[in-house]
């Protein structure tokens, strides 16, 4: 059995059972049909009574698990967090969260989510617990994460909603678990003196299709064959949960002078450990002979060494000269050959170091 009268005390938050005395509270989150309360909350506020009463305290009485409410330094409810489906035997528990969404944005989840973690391993001796969210809540996901939750999964179409099946990602975290939170690179816009580098977008999904689709780009990459605006809005979807998974960031490079569609960049295979990356781009079409995909490279590049990454592989097909010149303009250093590296072809690999970054001028222009 949980405690009835837990007390979890945060840095910004109060976490404590559901009372009485949050009646007129309910009260208006229930008239206001905002949805964040744990599930067989009242929807109308007829039920607000019988449900603090009782309702809400069912799940504690069976031994299942615990209803919580989140309150803010004012005593304001601001969101709940819940333990379910407790396995005493197995030594299991689920947690689930809810932020009113009035105070979204403000880190009150992970807080929450962090403090009930302690609490539990502290005062129980349940040694696992599962966190679910849907694939698609680039939120919730963060919450995880930030939480030092492991993605170990993705349940396939295993959540049914009003708009159809979702998958659901599992979390897991163990009580000897370290709890570091998952590293990521922060979303960033980046200027060059011709081109704005900002975060993919649906916007993209033509010319980003028109680029794969491309010919060249078909010879010369690894893009799937015969790509359509599917790929290109597959890709637009996951490059969000890529980065927060702490495995890569993408952007997409747009002309400052029109607004163009330009290049695709991204950074993957991102090693936390000895701070190395790998960067590839695709340059549309209409967009080849300017120079900018050497130019959207080489500011990622410094944007990422910035941040304590030591090294930055290229590569290029054999047959790319135009890549690699981008490459050898942008300052890399070929370093080799690997062989059969991509569908059967020889890629020519480069590095960069920070201490092989061209010099720049006070307009942003290398020398």
């Amino acid at each position: 059995m949980f405690d009835p009268d837990v007390s979890i005390v945060t840095d910004r938050l109060l976490l404590r059972p559901f009372g009485p005395a949050d009646a007129d509270r309910i009260r208006s989150i229930v008239e206001s049909g905002v949805r964040f309360l744990p599930p067989g909350a009242p929807v109308h506020v007829a039920g607000v009574a019988p449900w603090l009463s009782t309702g809400v305290h069912e799940l504690r009485r069976t031994g299942q698990g615990v209803h919580l409410a989140m309150t803010d330094s004012g005593g304001h409810i601001v969101g709940a967090i819940s333990l379910f489906k407790t396995s005493w035997g197995a030594g299991t528990t689920e947690i689930g969260y809810g932020v009113h969404p009035l105070y979204r944005g403000r880190g009150f989840a992970p807080e929450a989510v962090r403090g009930l973690v302690d609490w539990v391993f502290a005062t129980t001796e349940l040694r696992r617990i599962d966190l679910t969210a849907d694939l698609d809540n680039l939120a919730s996901l963060r919450v995880a994460q930030k939480a030092g939750f492991t993605w170990e999964g993705v349940l396939r179409d295993a959540s049914l909603e009003d708009d159809g099946p979702h998958d659901l990602v599992i979390f897991g975290l163990l009580r000897g678990d370290g709890r570091t939170p998952s590293e990521e690179l922060p979303r960033a816009e980046l200027r060059t003196p011709r081109l704005l580098l900002r975060q993919l977008a649906e916007r993209d999904v033509p010319d980003l299709a028109a680029t794969g689709a491309d010919p060249l780009t078909q010879a010369m990459t690894g893009v799937p064959r015969g790509y359509t605006q599917a790929d290109a809005r597959a890709f637009v979807a996951v490059a969000e949960r890529i980065r927060t998974r702490g495995q890569g960031i993408a952007w997409a490079a747009e002309e400052l002078d029109g607004g163009r569609f330009a290049v695709n960049v991204d950074l993957r295979d991102l090693d936390w450990v000895n701070r190395t990356a790998e960067v590839g781009y695709m340059t549309a079409p209409w967009a080849r002979g300017n120079g900018y995909a050497g130019e959207a490279v080489l500011a990622i590049a410094r944007w990422l060494f910035a941040r304590g990454f030591k090294r930055l592989v290229l590569r290029a097909a054999i047959a790319n000269a135009a890549s690699q010149r981008v490459a050898e303009k942008a300052g890399f250093v070929r370093e080799g050959v690997a062989r059969n590296a991509l569908l059967g072809d020889d890629l020519v690999v480069y590095s960069l170091i920070p201490s092989d970054l061209p010099e720049t001028d006070a307009g942003g222009r290398t020398y």
